[in-house]
């Protein structure tokens, strides 16, 4: 991936760090961008300690001017914007008659209209270079998870839209591709109180015998994000450890 420039949303923790840091030992420039500046200053700074080529911008993916300044931010640094890896989001769970107007508009904004400004921001750059890799995380929550109507939302709707820009955009050498993560141990999903209950159902219900952890997401994302990947577009890889029910 080297000259390559990859923006990770939300890689200030969890999937999204992991995913930032693979992309740049792959030889990506890479721009770590996240709603909490703890968190991404915290990622930059150890990116930067390992010699890897990064830039940090604070930002809220929801926000239509924010977004244009962290993809102009980023062509003024890098001088240009190849890789968008589509990862904020989180859940607000509950049952649906107990879910709040608030919670369901907060999980789709980030996770959904989040993506969607995103993409609409660098996809001009990937088109007029003739070049572009998209990558949606979305979940193996997509085919349904009681209390997450919200969540689960969000996620079938990252895969069709990668869907239909797959079929729009590939005539510009623009590949878009969705990540379907099951049980990652992640710093989040590691402080829910039901974590142990949740981490023995799913080992249970896969066929590969542990959790995952956030390098099996990032592995896959370099893959897709890689020239090797070029014929691949529209697709949706599950790496849930054999767990697809």
């Amino acid at each position: 991936m080297k000259d390559k420039v990859a923006i990770v949303t939300g890689s200030g923790r969890g999937l999204g760090a992991a995913t930032v840091r693979r992309l740049a030992q792959e030889g990506a420039k890479v721009v770590v961008t996240d709603i909490l500046r703890e968190h991404a200053e915290a990622t930059a700074a150890k990116l930067r300690a390992e010699g890897l080529l990064e830039h940090c911008v604070i930002g809220d993916i929801t926000k239509a001017g924010d977004v244009q300044r962290l993809v102009d931010e980023t062509v003024a640094t890098f001088g240009g914007v190849h890789i968008l890896v589509n990862n904020a989001g989180f859940p607000r769970d509950n049952y649906l008659v107990k879910m709040s107007e608030e919670d369901w508009d907060m999980v789709i904004h980030v996770i959904l209209k989040g993506a969607f400004l995103m993409t609409k921001a660098v996809m001009p750059h990937m088109i007029k270079q003739g070049w572009g890799r998209v990558i949606n995380i979305s979940s193996r929550g997509h085919l349904g998870s009681p209390t997450q109507a919200n969540y689960s939302a969000a996620k079938a709707g990252l895969i069709g839209m990668a869907k239909a820009l797959a079929k729009e955009e590939g005539r510009f050498g623009v590949t878009v591709n969705c990540i379907a993560p099951g049980v990652i141990e992640t710093e989040m999903v590691q402080t829910l109180p039901t974590y142990e209950t949740i981490k023995e159902q799913a080992v249970k219900m896969q066929s590969i015998k542990r959790v995952g952890q956030p390098d099996d997401i990032a592995d896959a994302v370099a893959f897709l994000a890689s020239e090797r990947a070029g014929f691949i577009s529209g697709e949706v890889l599950h790496v849930t450890g054999g767990r697809y029910g």
